[in-house]
């Protein structure tokens, strides 16, 4: 899938959204999703150790404010953005939702195999692009990373 350079701006928003948020001990991952003419819909950052719940994932609390905002929880036409690449929990909020695209900037390093692509298979319609913005979302991350060690 081709980066396009709408997407490289949106992901470079989201990554000024995790630059103003307040500081915090949640790992720094911003995710938004957009509707079908490109307007924002919902913006969220991980909030689990904010708000002590093992499901704030930046990702799940964008889709359910998308869904919330839509009335619908169906997204089908919508996209969502993500600063690093989806968990399997998150993984399989995206394929409950029927979201037909998602974009997402830093590989996880967590997984040899993205969640997304063994999740494809259910929903041969998802389109996903990964990469975007990939070293700048990276960064974000390896600086987090470093601090939590230097602690």
């Amino acid at each position: 899938m081709k980066i396009h350079s709408h997407d490289q701006e949106i992901m470079r928003d989201l990554l000024l959204t995790l630059k103003n948020a307040p500081n915090s001990q949640d790992v720094p991952v911003a995710a938004a999703v957009y509707d079908s003419g490109q307007n924002l819909i919902s913006r969220a950052v991980n909030q689990r150790e904010f708000s002590s719940d093992p499901t704030a994932h930046a990702e799940i609390l964008a889709l359910k404010e998308a869904g919330q905002k839509n009335s619908n929880w169906n997204l089908k036409s919508f996209t969502l953005y993500v600063t690093l690449e989806p968990c399997l929990m998150c993984a399989g909020a995206i394929l409950q939702s029927r979201i037909s695209k998602v974009i997402f900037g830093a590989f996880s390093p967590e997984s040899s195999q993205s969640y997304l692509d063994l999740l494809r298979g259910t929903n041969a319609e998802l389109e996903i692009v990964g990469g975007v913005n990939a070293d700048e979302c990276g960064l974000v991350l390896s600086q987090f990373f470093t601090q939590q060690r230097n602690y």
